[in-house]
């Protein structure tokens, strides 16, 4: 497809906070023609440019079969406090965002945009780094023509839940961020409504392969505009339902 015809995105996390800002970003995007909302329950969101499909992650590749987009956005991920155990995070960090990356590769996303963290690495003795490092690997094998990885530092913004530690960091984080020059660039903390825009933003890039972006590529990310739309044709054995 051309880079300026308006997109059809498959969207996973779209209830969490990135995901909840990253919908209302792309809604609000004049060349996404499409969001397809993949969560366990129902948003509760009406927009006439949004179909919320309801799926059991363990089921998705199924019950969605038949349905075609350009590009797909991640946002899942989850923390062990909340998972309850290690094992339950890898489910939610590497499992479902795997299953997720090879749903929408059978619906012929070109593009995979998926959120991850700063630090990711396999060899991290920190077990959410090392974790986020084997992710990012692990969707490497599926195959796009691009992926794109956004490895964000401390996310600022308000929650719909209380993390203490989340709470401490956005209040003496935007102090320190300063500080952080050079190599530690990459850990200043970053509003997470940045994060949502950046990862839009990675639609409308046409860079192929594997890219990483950490602070100031993530800024740059969320400062690309739209090109000019030209009209949407059809093309043949695309549907959408």
């Amino acid at each position: 497809m051309a880079e300026n015809e308006p997109k059809i995105v498959l969207l996973a996390g779209a209830s969490g906070f990135v995901g909840g800002l990253v919908l209302s970003a792309l809604l609000d995007a004049p060349d996404i023609a499409r969001v397809f909302a993949v969560t366990r329950r129902p948003l509760g969101r009406e927009h006439p440019r949004l179909a919320n499909r309801i799926v059991s992650f363990e089921q998705m590749e199924s019950q969605l079969k038949g349905l075609t987009c350009h590009a797909a956005v991640c946002t899942l991920g989850t923390t062990i406090r909340q998972a309850g155990s290690e094992q339950a995070f890898r489910q939610v960090d590497i499992d479902a965002v795997l299953t997720f990356a090879r749903t929408a590769k059978a619906a012929q996303a070109q593009k995979f945009v998926v959120v991850s963290s700063a630090g990711a690495d396999t060899t991290s003795r920190n077990f959410y780094l090392r974790t986020k490092g084997e992710m990012e690997e692990a969707l490497q094998g599926v195959g796009f023509a691009s992926l794109d990885i956004l490895e964000p530092s401390l996310l600022l913004g308000w929650r719909g839940e209380i993390r203490p530690l989340e709470l401490l960091g956005s209040v003496f984080m935007p102090l320190v961020n300063p500080f952080l020059i050079g190599k530690r660039e990459p850990l200043r903390a970053i509003p997470a409504r940045t994060v949502a825009s950046a990862l839009v933003g990675a639609l409308r890039t046409g860079r192929k392969g594997v890219q990483r972006y950490t602070y100031s590529g993530i800024q740059a990310l969320a400062r690309l505009k739209p090109a000019r739309m030209v009209p949407v044709r059809s093309e043949p054995g695309r549907t959408e339902r």
